[in-house]
């Protein structure tokens, strides 16, 4: 064999190796998502989101005062937008959030409570490209002033009170069947229903 034709193998070998290693992946996992990551998968998705952050993000403090009408504000939105997912508690463990891959995160953990307030509100507003987190930034400065609200209520979280709970059920999105009766019985009340 020449030494071009053995350059040639070695150079070709890393993408064949590389595209080997991802179809089988592929195969093993199904890309199925009932399956946990593997703490390979979760490591390396830490590390690929640590670099995809943009320069100066992790620096960026919160501009908004906390207060507990911000904390009242930012539980108020969460339970509106976030808990279908992440659960009032944070904990994820909702019909939703279990079923996403990667799963919802706990929230109150040092996995998430670790991140600059600047990380937090980047997720927020831009979302996490290969899971279930949408970026819910609009550009309007209603919506950063919003998302810096839920910064501090994700940081109040951990200290969630059973009240605080109580409130946030009473602010979840209500089922489309539930509303759905409501109206109905409404329309017989009314004597609408012919």
């Amino acid at each position: 064999m020449s030494n071009s034709l053995k350059v040639i193998g070695l150079v070709l070998l890393p993408p064949a190796l590389l595209i080997l290693l991802a179809l089988s992946y592929v195969r093993l996992t199904e890309l199925s998502t009932r399956s946990n990551p593997g703490w390979i998968e979760t490591r390396i998705a830490r590390i690929f989101r640590q670099v995809a952050f943009p320069a100066g993000i992790r620096e960026k403090q919160n501009p908004v005062p906390i207060s507990k009408e911000v904390i009242a504000d930012g539980l108020a939105h969460f339970a509106d937008h976030c808990a279908t997912c992440h659960g009032n508690d944070g904990a994820g463990n909702t019909n939703y959030g279990k079923r996403l891959f990667p799963r919802s995160p706990d929230l109150r953990l040092p996995e998430t409570q670790d991140l600059t307030d600047g990380e937090l509100f980047h997720i927020i507003e831009q979302g996490i490209r290969f899971t279930g987190m949408p970026g819910f930034g609009d550009g309007t400065e209603e919506g950063v002033h919003s998302s810096w609200h839920l910064v501090h209520f994700m940081r109040h979280l951990p200290d969630l009170t059973e009240d605080e709970l109580a409130s946030m059920e009473e602010l979840n999105p209500r089922p489309p069947a539930e509303v759905r009766q409501e109206i109905e019985e409404e329309r017989f009340l009314l004597g609408l229903d012919d």
